[in-house]
């Protein structure tokens, strides 16, 4: 499951599953150096940054923004 990081409050994380759905995790069971905007991979009752599908969505969003302004 994917989940990305829409922001932090208090001891969680608030994200948004697959599903388009908001699904708090507690900040403790994520990388230490997550940030809102980043995509994690759950594996288990593990989470993991996933770096490229984090950069392909950064890329994305500034394209947009880049077209917007242009």
């Amino acid at each position: 499951m994917k989940y990305i990081i829409d922001r932090f409050e208090g001891n969680y994380a608030v994200c948004e599953d697959e599903n388009r759905q908001v699904v708090n995790i507690e900040k403790d069971r994520i990388p230490a150096e997550a940030k809102e905007g980043d995509v994690l991979i759950q594996q288990g009752d593990e989470y993991f940054i996933d770096l490229d599908e984090t950069n392909r969505r950064k890329e994305k969003v500034q394209r947009l923004m880049d077209d917007l302004w242009t």
